[in-house]
């Protein structure tokens, strides 16, 4: 299916989370850089899809990922699957992969700056809303708070 309600826009535009995206910087000033969190914001809106929609998982989480042996051997969960914008599945980069293996990551998908900017945003827009959320439990917001740290160094360093 496209993106819409049912799998909360995921591969649908960056637009739709746009005023929770702002209101969770504006609730984090002090906690985070929120000048760095709300450029990457606004670069992930600036970088629309103009693609061709294709297939994508909507939720690639550590999760939904079988190890056997040390390799990947499936994938499960794709309750929000659909067609769109593939950038809402980038957001793995930076919740489970750091310096030399996201690189590695990015090199391998071949993605351009556009789409890697909009999976920045969507990885910064959940982040965003768990920790500025009350009902997030501490680890989980740690977790979510060094994600938001990656996500603003990334930006930082290829813009």
């Amino acid at each position: 299916p496209a993106p819409g309600q049912h799998n909360f826009y995921r591969g649908g535009p960056l637009a739709v989370y746009n005023g929770e995206a702002k209101q969770a910087i504006a609730a984090l000033e002090g906690r985070i850089d929120t000048q760095a969190a709300t450029a990457v914001w606004k670069a992930a809106l600036a970088a629309g899809w103009h693609g061709s929609p294709v297939w994508f998982h909507g939720d690639v989480a550590s999760g939904n990922l079988l190890v056997e042996d040390g390799r990947l051997s499936a994938v499960i969960d794709f309750g929000t699957s659909g067609v769109g914008d593939p950038s809402c599945d980038l957001a793995i980069a930076w919740t489970l992969f750091e310096g030399e293996s996201r690189e590695a990551f990015r090199a391998r998908i071949a993605v351009d700056d556009a789409t890697w900017a909009r999976g920045r945003g969507w990885t910064l827009w959940k982040a965003l809303i768990t920790v500025a959320g009350h009902d997030a439990n501490q680890a989980e917001v740690g977790r979510q708070r060094r994600v938001i740290d990656e996500v603003l160094a990334d930006h930082r360093k290829l813009g």
